[in-house]
């Protein structure tokens, strides 16, 4: 098991962010927590994972996700059991569209 934390610069996020939980963590598959903060364009993001040694690919498809959603002030704990960058992306999609009411 592998735990890291990580943030990246993202333009804030819309307000009125629901926290949501998204996703059920079994084999091959993850969840993902979304918390609102503290208006900022930071994104918080914590990774707990069953893949040791990916925290670059991890860091990739979360810069991403940063990149291509206002996600600043927002907080996203993920539980990962092995989930491709392709499932994870579309979990953080599904995730973030659900907190905050439509794609952003």
């Amino acid at each position: 098991m592998e735990k890291f934390n990580l943030e990246f610069d993202s333009p804030p996020s819309p307000v009125g962010v629901r926290s949501t939980l998204c996703g059920v963590v079994s084999s091959g598959n993850l969840e993902v927590l979304v918390e609102a903060g503290e208006p900022s364009h930071v994104c918080r993001v914590e990774v707990n994972t069953s893949a040791v040694g990916f925290r670059d690919i991890w860091q990739a498809v979360l810069a991403d996700f940063a990149a291509s959603h206002a996600a600043g002030g927002l907080s996203l704990a993920i539980n990962d059991a092995g989930a491709t960058p392709a499932v994870v992306g579309l979990r953080l999609a599904q995730a973030f569209e659900t907190s905050t009411g439509g794609p952003t």
